[in-house]
């Protein structure tokens, strides 16, 4: 048994595409109005005010985050204004400091050194006057020394004890010249 199936239409033709059937056009219309009606309605009611109410919310964040940011950049900056500013203070500060020491410390340093050079100069003093004193005694000494001396030198050579002045006046005029 054999069997055919055929596709075409009596008379040969195909059928033309539904909706350019001259027949179907106004309900093809009315149905369209419907459906965009609807579908306008249920887009501008319900999905616009969704969208539009989260890119609000967006652009409020948005606005928030950005005027939170630069609250804290003007906060960080006055921040930093402030340290700078304290930072200077306590350098001069500490300039200031280190010159009032300097100051005190070479005060210090001159008025001991004025207190050691009087020190000093009293004891170089003193010991000029028992330099002084020393030599005077042992210049005194030194002639009762040589006039003894050239007393015993004079005997032993001669035999004869000289006389006390004459031995003095030698000795003085040998010391002085």
């Amino acid at each position: 048994m054999a069997t055919t199936a055929q596709t075409a239409a009596d008379g040969g033709q195909k059928a033309p595409f539904p909706p350019f059937q001259t027949e179907t056009y106004a309900s093809q219309l009315v149905s369209l109005l419907i459906a965009f009606v609807a579908l306008y309605l249920i887009v501008s009611r319900i999905a616009l005010p969704r969208v539009g109410k989260t890119i609000d919310d967006r652009q409020a964040a948005i606005e928030g985050d950005l005027a939170a940011a630069q609250k804290l950049k003007d906060e960080s900056d006055n921040a930093l204004k402030a340290y700078e500013s304290e930072l200077a203070a306590a350098r001069s500060r500490a300039q200031a400091i280190g010159a009032e020491t300097r100051e005190k410390l070479n005060a210090a340093s001159e008025a001991e050194r004025k207190a050691l050079e009087d020190k000093l100069s009293v004891k170089l003093a003193e010991a000029e006057k028992t330099i002084a004193s020393t030599r005077e005694t042992a210049m005194s000494n030194v002639h009762g020394i040589a006039a003894e001396a050239a007393t015993a030198i004079v005997q032993r050579l001669t035999g004869v004890v000289p006389d006390g002045k004459a031995v003095s006046s030698a000795v003085d005029a040998s010391l002085k010249g």
